[in-house]
């Protein structure tokens, strides 16, 4: 691939391109064409996928957002989020965009910096998959390879957790980050969200935090 070829775009909501034979300077290609449009661009080492987020993929990953901060906030979990930033490194010939990921053990490492390069830099504690319309690619095993600990599932009725042991993610039924929260508890939220206006639902999910924080705050 060379810079003067047309780059294949999605053109509808949850559209993907799987691009193959793609090396790591493609990958780079790519990102810089695509520049700061809202497309999420996933490299295996080998394949490269090109994802337009629909506007329910979208609304999923920010509700789940406004759940980790208000958590984090009422906990009293340190936190930094940094939405969808590209991680990649070139030595493991992998990168990709996550729908939201979020620092916490690791957050005072990266305060304050505006670049962050993973050859030196801890990956992001948090990083949250939706899956309401399957990828092409296995991005799990990328999570894995760029040592991200913690990946949120969610694929718009069920939420899973899993924790990365020994280079492979195991399924746990709670959250490292959040071990007094039950899953069920998170999903009933995302539900009820589909009753209201956004502002009241997240007023709502920090009422009820601040009333069970004791209970919730449990490690």
């Amino acid at each position: 691939m060379t810079d003067t070829l047309t780059l294949p775009m999605p053109t509808d909501a949850d559209d993907r391109v799987l691009l193959h034979g793609m090396r790591w300077n493609d990958y780079e290609s790519v990102l810089d064409q695509i520049g700061e449009r809202h497309i999420f661009v996933t490299y295996d080492g080998r394949n490269l996928e090109i994802m337009s987020p629909s506007p329910e993929h979208d609304n999923a990953s920010e509700l789940l957002s406004v759940v980790v901060r208000i958590l984090a906030e009422e906990l009293h979990v340190p936190l930094r989020g940094l939405g969808s930033t590209t991680f990649r490194q070139e030595d493991l010939e992998k990168g990709l965009e996550p729908d939201k990921c979020f620092y916490t053990k690791n957050e005072a490492k990266i305060r304050g910096k505006k670049r962050l390069d993973l050859r030196r830099d801890p990956p992001p504690d948090l990083a949250i998959e939706v899956e309401i319309t399957q990828r092409l690619l296995d991005r799990e095993q990328i999570y894995a390879a760029l040592g991200v600990p913690e990946l949120w599932r969610y694929d718009g009725r069920k939420l899973r957790v899993f924790v990365l042991v020994r280079g492979k993610y195991r399924d746990r039924d709670r959250s490292r980050t959040f071990p007094g929260v039950p899953l069920e508890l998170i999903e009933r939220w995302l539900r009820h969200s589909l009753t209201m206006d956004e502002a009241t639902w997240a007023l709502e999910v920090r009422a009820y935090v601040c009333r069970n924080r004791k209970r919730l705050a449990l490690q």
